[in-house]
């Protein structure tokens, strides 16, 4: 698996992860992003790091259609077709989420090499988790 970053989209698997949205219809694509934060949501002591690729991809593409959101996804990194609207719960099962991939037992939060990286990537996350939050009648 390679990694170039510490934003959401900077891996092989995160890039795969979105290309797996292309083609499907709308009910789908909330299926799979809904997947992919319950699995880390409701993941035991340890979450896999493959896991919360996923889950971390997926809440900021559900950040990124929040009104007035924080949270821009770079056209060369997110679907090519616009999200459909995407239900509340979503909102909540990304911020269990991203609180999970956060804890110590978390691949992600513990596989960094470098310790700046480390830091950068926990501002995003929390940066994303501090979006999901909003109120939505602003």
């Amino acid at each position: 698996m390679g990694t170039w970053g510490t934003g959401p989209f900077d891996s092989d698997l995160a890039a795969d992860f979105v290309d797996g949205l292309e083609g499907l219809p709308p009910q789908q694509v909330t299926d799979v992003l809904a997947r992919a934060l319950q699995r880390v949501a409701s993941s035991g002591a340890r979450v896999d790091g493959g896991d919360g690729i996923e889950a971390v991809a997926a809440a900021a593409l559900v950040a990124s259609t929040i009104p007035d959101s924080r949270i821009v996804i770079d056209p060369e990194d997110g679907p090519r077709e616009p999200l459909p609207e995407l239900p509340a719960s979503l909102r909540r099962s990304a911020i269990l989420a991203l609180h999970r991939v956060l804890q110590d037992g978390s691949e992600m939060a513990t596989g960094w090499v470098d310790s700046a990286d480390a830091d950068q990537w926990r501002h995003e996350v929390q940066q994303m988790m501090e979006t999901l939050a909003l109120p939505t009648d602003h």
